[in-house]
């Protein structure tokens, strides 16, 4: 029903949001697979999340040549994470990939990381500013210098690993949580880190996790790589001209809508999980004609 045109459009839109808006490509690219195309949920979750990591590459290349990276926070959240993903995808091969509930688990946490990326989304500036308002005076200046910001990381390495844990588990079961939720994590936990700094730990560290879950995946053979190839060639010039001309659009009127969209589209798969199909059990007029040709 549906060929490469219709995939490469589909990448253009989800690089081109993107590009403007900084959300990552998980949270619009595995609905859309699902929703619109009827990818099978495993599918679309285990394409989606090489594409992530292929997509958010180049991304990180460009924080680590401009020293935006705080490496302690990226090492401290993939202790945590990566083990949290190959357990993850261990127990979904053995234990519920042959549940007839499989797609429905799949789906209802899609729909469970869909709703609060949506709501974070939207709110963003006021979760900032309540937790900006306890925790501000509590906080050393971290803008000083990468040593301070590197002391502090590893200060609270233990939270940050159990930040690990939590994303690691999510972003394997649904490919949702790597870009948003790591970001407002960071923002509560340090406060005066600049932005800049904090997306670019949080990028590193998404390619480091939608690459070993994408692997998981792709090792249950849940990955299709010609669907992988044509969103590709569709989002990666469309992240480079939204990311152009980001400046001159009203970004946070998108983001907005971005929201809203998201949080609709997650409620819908918590109410209407994608479920499997029902295996129709033979009649009993099918059963005596198979019976009689055998007696033939």
């Amino acid at each position: 029903m549906f060929g490469s045109l219709e995939y490469i459009l589909a990448g253009v839109l989800v690089g081109f949001c993107v590009g403007i808006t900084g959300v990552g490509g998980g949270s619009l690219m595995t609905p859309i697979l699902i929703s619109l195309f009827k990818i099978e949920p495993h599918i679309a979750i285990g394409t989606d999340l090489l594409y992530a990591s292929i997509s958010k590459f180049c991304g990180s290349m460009v924080h680590a040549k401009k020293m935006n990276i705080v490496w302690p926070i990226v090492i401290w959240l993939a202790v945590g994470s990566l083990p949290a993903s190959f357990a993850t995808h261990w127990l979904l091969e053995n234990y519920l990939s042959q549940s007839t509930h499989y797609k429905a688990v799949l789906t209802m946490v899609l729909g469970f990381m869909l709703t609060l990326t949506g709501v974070s989304i939207i709110f963003r500036g006021h979760i900032e500013r309540f937790f900006n308002k306890f925790r501000k005076d509590a906080q050393l200046d971290m803008t000083e210098d990468l040593e301070k910001v590197n002391f502090r990381a590893k200060d609270k390495r233990a939270y940050i690993i159990i930040m690990g844990v939590v994303l690691g588990v999510f972003v394997t079961l649904s490919s949702v949580g790597a870009g948003a939720f790591g970001i407002m994590a960071l923002v509560i936990m340090f406060p005066n880190l600049p932005m800049i700094r904090i997306i670019g730990s949080d990028v590193v560290h998404a390619v480091l996790l939608t690459l070993v879950a994408g692997l998981g995946h792709m090792s249950s053979g849940n990955v299709d790589f010609a669907l992988l190839g044509w969103l590709l060639v569709g989002s990666i010039p469309a992240i480079i001209i939204g990311t152009l001309i980001s400046s001159r659009l009203p970004e946070k009127i998108i983001r907005k809508i971005l929201g809203i969209t998201l949080f609709a589209l997650g409620v819908n798969f918590i109410i209407h999980p994608v479920k499997a199909k029902s295996v129709q059990k033979p009649t009993t007029a099918m059963v005596y004609t198979v019976e009689k040709s055998h007696s033939i």
